[in-house]
């Protein structure tokens, strides 16, 4: 998995860097300590046993190593028609009181958030990394789907059911992506052949849901920071598809339903298109044939530079927002990059929305009526998220700024060559430019007759650490 890093030694760029991040999180209001009286309610929460028991299945998680908000488990085999997959969702709708402490903590919240200093959880973690947790060698209420998948990975039908379960073991990205390689068996040894063949479904249908990079910034031991990017391993990418195919089936019991809240997203347009092509070009990586999934899924994942690629085309997954529902299904409900009807129905640890389908598309199931609770605050939930989701985008963009310009600050007063990839401002005089090492994507001016795919000569003519702006001239 390449990966980039780089690391902000201490100094007094570090120590400006620290206190950045610090009015970072104060500027954006993130609530960080949960009342009493919703501490006191999660640790209380004591659902109902379920009827069902399927704690002789043997579950096993997949999360990055050390994860305690355990949100999924899995259970895969082979029958005779092809596959059984069963999946197990935390049940959080039976570990949180509707209008109670936990229930309001987590509207204001709207989703965990992921600091440089830390997590800032939708519930507390009694909860979420406890009580709710699908850790392993406990049992735990979940809400488990179980699909039927014929030999080609098509969803001949699925169930959804409130269970108890016990998952087994838990498993982490790296190790198991290792044992897999190996030919070690692993309980997740049948992930590889459903996650390609549901991967060939998503590219049948036109969509290019692809896991994008990661970009985190890590604070260590010492006090210094370090941004590390990195494409995902398969393994992830073949995960994703059983939550995809989970988020898929919510979406349909909602809309036959006539009642719930889908996860939408535009196509992208022909500008954004011709964006993304002049920043492939500019990385020496050209899309010139094909669908822009059929390129993506292409690109090399042992090459440095797929790296700055699927993070360019981030460009061309924006507009993702939510629509809510009751009595009548919207026109525009489909969500692109999937190239279907989509709900998010997986998280329910980490997002707010997941309580309400995973809710509505229980009592659909079992032939009972929509909990009033959900029902009454769907149109709710739009605003809720959009809001958290701004809250989450910024923290995140802009605390990579922050220790961009304090990487950069060394830098500042040196030159080097960038591709021009889309002209900007009423007259053109400035440009959206690539660097392609260190493969940065920034604002600058450029001369009269510029056009996208030039190369320019730039250099650094400032960093500024506490507003992460950093700014270059011809």
């Amino acid at each position: 998995m390449p990966q980039r890093r780089a690391h902000v030694a201490p100094s007094a760029a570090q120590s400006e860097l620290a206190a950045a991040l610090a009015a970072l999180r104060a500027d954006l209001d993130v609530p960080v300590a949960f009342s009493a009286e919703a501490e006191a309610e999660a640790a209380a929460a004591a659902p109902e046993t379920p009827d069902l028991d399927l704690r002789d299945i043997p579950f096993a998680t997949l999360d990055p190593a050390g994860a305690k908000d355990l949100d999924q488990a899995f259970h895969l085999s082979r029958d005779a028609s092809g596959f059984v997959v069963r999946y197990a969702i935390a049940d959080v709708p039976a570990f949180v009181t509707p209008g109670g402490a936990v229930d309001a903590a987590a509207r204001e919240r709207g989703q965990t958030l992921y600091a440089a200093d830390g997590r800032i959880p939708l519930h507390p973690p009694v909860l979420s990394e406890d009580h709710a947790s699908l850790l392993p060698d406990v049992d735990r209420p979940a809400l488990v789907w179980t699909f039927d998948l014929t030999a080609d990975g098509t969803v001949a039908k699925f169930r959804l059911e409130r269970t108890l379960i016990r998952s087994r073991v838990q498993l982490d990205y790296v190790t198991t992506q290792q044992a897999l390689d190996r030919g070690e068996d692993s309980p997740a040894s049948l992930l590889r052949d459903i996650g390609e063949l549901r991967i060939a479904k998503e590219q049948e249908r036109g969509g290019a849901s692809l896991n994008m990079p990661d970009e985190e910034v890590v604070q260590h031991d010492d006090g210094t920071y370090s941004i590390v990017r990195g494409t995902p391993l398969p393994i992830e990418e073949w995960n994703a598809q059983l939550s995809l195919m989970t988020g898929i089936a919510a979406a349909e019991l909602m809309i036959g339903a006539k009642v719930g809240v889908l996860r939408t997203m535009p196509a992208p347009d022909e500008k954004s298109f011709d964006a993304f092509r002049r920043q492939t070009e500019a990385l020496g990586r050209p899309w010139r044939t094909g669908e822009y999934g059929e390129y993506l899924r292409s690109l090399d994942r042992e090459d440095p530079l797929t790296l700055p690629v699927l993070e360019a085309a981030a460009s061309l997954f924006r507009g993702a927002g939510y629509v809510s529902f009751d009595g009548s299904v919207p026109d525009d409900i489909e969500q692109a990059a999937i190239a279907a009807p989509y709900a998010h129905a997986t998280a329910p640890l980490r997002r707010l929305v997941d309580r309400w389908s995973l809710a509505i598309c229980l009592a659909i199931s079992e032939g009972t009526d929509v909990p009033g609770w959900a029902r009454e605050s769907l149109d709710e939930l739009p605003e809720l998220m959009q809001q958290s989701s701004q809250r989450a985008s910024r923290l995140n963009a802009d605390t990579i700024n922050r220790v961009e310009a304090a990487l950069l600050t060394p830098l500042v007063g040196s030159r080097m060559d960038a591709t021009v990839i889309e002209l900007r401002g009423d007259d053109g005089d400035r440009a959206s430019i690539q660097i392609a090492e260190p493969a940065v994507t920034a604002s600058a001016p450029v001369s009269s007759g510029t056009k996208p795919g030039d190369t320019v000569s730039v250099q650094l003519v400032s960093a500024d650490i506490a507003q992460g702006a950093v700014e270059f001239a011809l």
